[in-house]
């Protein structure tokens, strides 16, 4: 447990209608929110808890969104910022396929990737109001090619190096990182729970609740697969946070994420 250390990796920033982060709820206009990766530095190696999204994807096919991505915000950039290149990852964990957390994917061919068993077919066969969610198929050859795009994929993309394991409920990835089945938001959406030496744990809400107000009103993102299970996910995620006394962290909330220890700096 002394050996860990967690880095938020700062990807950029897109931007969405107030109406599409509070379902239903609002206010509307627009609203630019933070998109950053999970890297946490075990005794049982590197774990990168999604990675991102990929500027000239969500250029092509999502610009409304207006992505805002330096170089150092880039996968191979925010890991140079620490000293590490892409083949120091061990693990890949997406904690489901959305354009905004699998778009750094194609730099991790030798890491051993985990997700949800249902969130690569879901991503072959999304429901028509998911096609823009699961639109960036970089991360595997079956998604590409069962959708025809496999124009995404990079030269040396094959089904071996895109393969993942699939895994189902609540399960530690590593000791004491607590990966907690979260659905609602995506078939196999989930948050994690870290522990560390020396602080709370960690408690990623990740996209089962884009902010604080989100969970505090149960008001989830209008980009769901099921609105009832988004809610009972949230109502378990904050009462295994109070039953742990583990600090929130939330994905796409930019006042909490200007409070977050970002590039080189780390919780342990």
């Amino acid at each position: 447990m002394t050996d860990t250390k967690v880095y938020f990796l700062d990807g950029g920033s897109l931007v969405l209608d107030g109406y599409h982060i509070f379902w239903n709820r609002g206010p509307g206009g627009e609203v630019r929110f933070p998109s950053y990766s999970i890297l946490i530095e075990h005794a049982e190696g590197r774990f990168m808890i999604d990675t991102g999204y990929d500027y000239d994807h969500v250029m092509k096919v999502l610009p409304f969104e207006k992505p805002i991505q330096t170089k150092d915000q880039t996968m191979p950039g925010a890991l140079k910022l620490i000293g590490l290149e892409p083949n120091d990852i061990d693990v890949v964990f997406n904690t489901h396929f959305h354009f905004d957390h699998c778009g750094g994917n194609k730099y991790f061919p030798y890491a051993r990737k985990v997700c949800h068993r249902l969130e690569v077919p879901q991503a072959c066969n999304p429901a028509p109001f998911e096609h823009l969610g699961y639109s960036d198929l970089s991360f595997s050859v079956e998604a590409a090619e069962a959708r025809g795009l496999t124009d995404q994929l990079l030269p040396d993309a094959t089904a071996a190096n895109t393969a993942f394991e699939g895994v189902e409920g609540d399960f530690e990835i590593a000791k004491g990182v607590h990966m907690l089945f979260a659905p609602g938001h995506a078939v196999g959406n989930y948050a994690v729970m870290i522990e560390l030496a020396h602080r709370r744990p960690m408690m990623l809400v990740l996209d089962a609740a884009y902010t604080r107000r989100s969970l505090e009103t149960l008001c989830q993102s209008s980009f769901h697969i099921d609105p009832v299970k988004g809610i009972e996910s949230m109502r378990r995620i904050k009462a295994y946070a109070e039953d742990h006394d583990a600090e929130l962290f939330f994905s796409h909330d930019m006042e909490s994420f200007e409070t977050y220890r970002t590039g080189t700096q780390f919780y342990s």
